[in-house]
């Protein structure tokens, strides 16, 4: 029908945030696109963006075209799913937001392995340094790490993930034994400045009564905002950091990195799949997340000497997340 073939272009539209991208996503020329939107407007008889080649602003009209018709085409993927053969198959699109190293790592490998599987789906993995909102930028799914309590969206923990305190044995030649956590202060510590996040202050908990916990502000000469540069400077030898699990395990396992204050923990930082509360979760997004905790699992080894409760619970248990984790 026409009427769906207009709220699929204006989402798309709507998506893409100009005519512009919208002609490059579509493969078709900046008139067509233009010719378009203004016929669509003409047939509704309201205006539904104002407009540049590089800028869209939808107006109140657009707002809830969009937000109604991406109902609408929900809806009708949903019954498409439950009808004949739609049962087998995966299609449609997947939008997800991930952090930049944990995604590239990660997420897109699996998420390229998951489309090969199932070549009907649309996929889309938009990387970025702070958390996405799902419902203002219609993504399905969010990555998010540690614990956070704002909003309440439905999640799956994917992987069981801690912050590990290392050093590289370059370092540790030069340095006396660390005997607790505020003995930091006199170290130089790599310093990871992103997310507006306290980076300054290290917190730790003893192994034996993780009810008791010791925060230590620390300094260094060396500092950045990418994880990356980061573990590169441990590596060289400039210093001690405080990196996630999932990021340091193969540096341990190698004996180019190793973990110091055995007694203490860094603060848990697991990773969940989270996407928002609604009456019928399609199929592709299901899949996905269960193929994500299946395969992280062989991505990433166990925590050791932590063993986790509750790891594995029903899809739709709802837990407080955060929208703005990193």
């Amino acid at each position: 029908m026409a009427y769906l073939d207009d709220l699929a272009f204006f989402q798309r539209l709507a998506h893409a945030g100009s005519l512009t991208a919208t002609a490059r996503e579509l493969g078709l020329s900046l008139s067509a696109v233009s010719k378009r939107l203004k016929q669509l407007e003409a047939r509704l008889g309201v205006e539904l963006a104002s407009r540049t080649t590089r800028r869209l602003t939808l107006t109140a009209e657009g707002e809830r075209y969009f937000t109604r018709g991406a109902t609408i085409l929900e809806e009708l993927s949903e019954l498409e799913e439950t009808l004949g053969d739609h049962q087998t198959e995966l299609s449609g699109p997947l939008r997800v937001n991930a952090s930049f190293g944990f995604g590239r790592r990660h997420v897109a490998p699996l998420l390229s392995a998951f489309c090969t599987r199932h070549p009907g789906i649309e996929a889309v993995l938009e990387l970025s340094n702070f958390p996405l909102s799902l419902g203002d930028q219609a993504y399905d799914i969010g990555i998010r790490v540690g614990e956070p309590p704002d909003s309440r969206l439905v999640a799956r923990r994917i992987l069981t993930n801690r912050r590990v305190l290392c050093a590289a044995p370059r370092y540790l030649a030069s340095m006396p034994p660390l005997e607790s956590p505020a003995a930091l202060g006199g170290q130089a510590c790599l310093l990871l400045r992103e997310n507006d996040s306290d980076f300054a202050v290290w917190r730790f908990h003893r192994r034996d009564a993780p009810q008791r916990e010791q925060a230590v502000k620390v300094s260094g000469p060396l500092a950045s905002n990418d994880g990356e540069v980061i573990m590169q400077m441990a590596l060289d030898g400039h210093g001690i950091a405080l990196r996630s699990w999932w990021d340091v395990h193969e540096h341990l396992a190698r004996g180019d990195l190793v973990e110091l204050l055995p007694a203490w923990q860094g603060v848990r930082a697991d990773f969940h799949a989270v996407y928002q509360q609604r009456r019928h979760v399609p199929s592709r997004l299901r899949a996905f997340v269960a193929y994500l905790e299946q395969e992280m699992a062989s991505r990433v080894p166990p925590l050791q000497n932590s063993p986790v409760s509750g790891f594995g619970e029903p899809l739709t248990r709802s837990v407080a997340v955060k929208d703005d984790a990193s």
